[in-house]
């Protein structure tokens, strides 16, 4: 090739690249006024991007390209999607940038949403295709069959213990906690939930207690430790099951605790159990296995024993409340790179399910604020944390979960989602519970 030709090839290609920097720019000011007036979030291009950011949140997009696989074809998961890929960073207050998120609208651009489309078409022709993610949920078989709800459980559970270990608290507890104030240390607040439950099951010396869903088998330790109760931890995965039972030999609880992987229709053999909980589980049952999932804890409990069951909720009949990418089982962002095949319903549907299987409700507690506040503890350990995540996983990993987790603290705190603890009783053989006047784990 004559070095005229190649000098007039690198004129044309930077001609081009100028052009889509130009369509990138006014794509970027009509962007802008989808936000509402005096939104803090700052939207640049990397080549625009000052060294200091002065705004809460700046979300850098790296290029053209990345911008127009943003906006075409439209998609509810493209902002989320663009993040774990790396075509846009947010730099600043994560919390900021999910709220902006949620107030975006391009209904404020008016007669200028079509050109909006058209620039974004445009802008879409010759660019690079996106990159694949590399940790995608692709689940087989029939759904919530036990094979396909062991690799969902292990899809979400099994990136790494010594990942959680980062910034969950000291006992590995994957679920909303308690806090006595907004001030209350992670480390309390879990313990305080641990021990609520305890007592609103009356755990006793001797008690068997049998926790599905168990997780890194904190409430079984806390359980055994405070109470004296013999307890059972199931769960689905190996990694949480292996370090459980390793934390159970540290403790020397080996003759009162066990933690073994059960799926929760095959509990034969570990006999009948006094008081039973399950904490941060029946999310990933699905609606049409409720039925089965609480006739098991029924029959694992024997007559006139308590069952706790601790859930996150939707607060939605409609399905129309929240950003799709946010939502569970819908095949959406949630679905695909964080809880495959996870379903919420309402507390009142959870209630009916209970009810069918044979319970008495005793009480419900909604927990919808602790929620918030656990989450944001999360991700604050989790952005503190980050240099030392990135190792153990990957980029894409820390990232899923700092937007998920951001995200669900926006859904608790707008009531989109809520979190409930069900008390519930087995009838005994003669009629209802016998109840105590006053709820007994109040003091």
């Amino acid at each position: 090739m004559a070095p005229s030709e190649t000098v007039g090839g690198a004129a044309v290609a930077t001609r081009h690249y100028e052009h889509r920097l130009t369509l990138a720019r006014h794509i970027l000011a009509l962007t802008r006024r989808a936000l509402p007036p005096g939104s803090p979030l700052e939207l640049v291009l990397t080549q625009e991007a000052a060294p200091d950011r002065t705004s809460a949140v700046r979300v850098v997009i790296s290029g053209p390209d990345a911008l127009a696989r943003l906006l075409w074809p439209p998609s509810a998961d493209a902002l989320g999607e663009a993040y774990l890929r790396g075509d846009i960073d947010i730099e600043g207050d994560i919390w900021t940038a999910v709220d902006a998120g949620r107030a975006f609208d391009v209904r404020r651009l008016g007669r200028d949403l079509p050109r909006l489309a058209r620039l974004g078409f445009e802008l879409r022709r010759g660019a690079a295709p996106a990159p694949a993610l590399r940790r995608v949920a692709k689940l087989k078989g029939s759904r919530h069959s036990r094979a396909r709800d062991l690799a969902a459980i292990r899809f979400h559970y099994d990136v790494g213990n010594a990942f959680y270990a980062l910034w969950l608290d000291r006992r590995l507890v994957y679920s909303c906690a308690y806090f006595d104030t907004p001030d209350t240390t992670l480390d309390d607040a879990q313990e305080a939930k641990l021990d609520l439950i305890c007592r609103k099951l009356g755990l006793r010396p001797g008690m068997r207690l049998l926790d599905i869903g168990c997780g890194w088998g904190s409430l079984v330790t806390y359980a055994t430790e405070r109470y004296g109760v013999e307890a059972t931890g199931i769960t689905l995965s190996a990694a949480q099951a292996e370090w459980a039972t390793a934390e159970i030999r540290r403790r020397e609880l080996e003759r009162r605790a066990l933690v073994a992987v059960r799926d929760y229709r095959d509990l034969t053999g570990f006999g009948h159990f006094d008081a039973v909980a399950s904490v941060g589980m029946f999310e990933h049952v699905g609606r049409e296995r409720l039925g089965e999932y609480f006739a098991a804890a029924f029959r694992a409990l024997r007559p006139g024993g308590l069952f706790l069951n601790h859930g996150i909720a939707t607060t939605s009949t409609g399905g129309g409340l929240r950003p799709r990418w946010t939502r569970f089982g819908d095949g959406g962002f949630v679905g695909r790179y964080v809880f495959p095949d996870g379903e919420l319903v309402t507390v009142e549907d959870a209630v009916g399910f209970t009810r069918r299987a044979g319970f008495e409700l005793i009480d419900v507690q909604r927990l919808r604020p602790h929620y918030a506040l656990t989450l944001k503890a999360w991700v604050e350990r989790l952005e503190a944390s980050a240099d030392r995540a990135r190792e153990l996983v990957d980029e894409e990993v820390f990232r899923t979960w700092r937007l998920y987790m951001a995200a669900a603290r926006g859904g608790f705190e707008d009531g989109s989602l809520d979190v409930a603890q069900l008390l519930l009783a087995r009838p005994g053989g003669e009629g209802p519970a016998a109840l105590p006047l006053r709820p007994w784990w109040q003091g």
